[in-house]
């Protein structure tokens, strides 16, 4: 079986974020970029599909600026045996026009497994794995928290209201990685030496077509000040009374 994985290039969890001049992005100035978190779970599972026999080749694929080859690099370091970058010119791409270049990349490897991150932490849509399925004609299950692989099929334990749902679903297939499939490896010394020898492709993406484009990118207000109401249960009265008609909470 060979697996793809789809990583993204998002900005560390940990990063201050600043809007740029253009009003339209993300400054880029003092960002450190890293490989989506759901995404090195994804990652995660399909190197342990290889290392238990299940798979036999993983691959990497990401859509993103020529300088993504770090984080494809560190996805080699960590077990994946050959990248792909599709080098993005810019401009605005949604989803439709991600999952489109991902997709005609993906039909080339012909890859019995595909794996993505159930959401980018940046663009927060959870769109695009949706949207290569659909353009692959496969099907698809989202929020997988354990995966065991056979011969012709992957039964897949996901996240439902209250519940965890196992289904069963042929191969080829797109499957989502939700936290707890699995804890993602840190790159040993020995990997990352060995990633420098690895094929990583660079081939530059389709043109985007987006039918949805930014329009303006504002940060979240400012919380406001704390608000002291009393001391001890004379301040309780107050209290309800200002989550009920201030706060509308009761």
């Amino acid at each position: 079986m060979i697996v793809a994985v789809c990583i993204k290039r998002v900005p560390d969890s940990t990063t201050k974020v600043r809007v740029a001049a253009d009003g339209k992005s993300i400054d880029p100035a003092g960002v450190e970029w890293v490989i989506g978190p759901y995404d090195e779970i994804a990652l995660e599972a399909a190197l342990r599909l290889k290392e238990g026999g299940k798979a036999s080749r993983v691959c990497v694929l990401c859509l993103g600026p020529k300088e993504a080859t770090k984080e494809v690099r560190t996805a080699l370091a960590m077990g994946a045996d050959e990248g792909v970058l599709l080098v993005d010119g810019g401009g605005d791409r949604d989803a439709a026009s991600t999952a489109q270049a991902l997709a005609a990349e993906l039909k080339a490897q012909n890859a019995d497994l595909v794996l993505f991150g159930w959401k980018a932490i940046d663009s927060d849509q959870a769109a695009v794995p949706h949207l290569v399925a659909a353009a692959l004609d496969r099907p698809c299950v989202s929020f997988v928290t354990k995966l065991e692989a056979g011969t012709a099929a992957m039964m897949c334990h996901r996240e439902v209201e209250g519940a965890t749902e196992v289904v069963e679903v042929p191969l080829p297939c797109v499957l989502t990685a939700q936290k707890g499939l699995a804890e993602p490896r840190y790159a040993s010394l020995k990997g990352i030496m060995a990633s420098k020898k690895k094929p990583l492709v660079e081939k530059p993406a389709p043109a985007a077509s987006a039918a949805v484009r930014t329009v303006r990118m504002d940060l979240p207000p400012a919380r406001p000040p704390g608000k002291m109401v009393g001391k001890g249960v004379e301040a309780v009265p107050e209290l309800v009374r200002l989550l009920r008609d201030e706060a509308k909470l009761l």
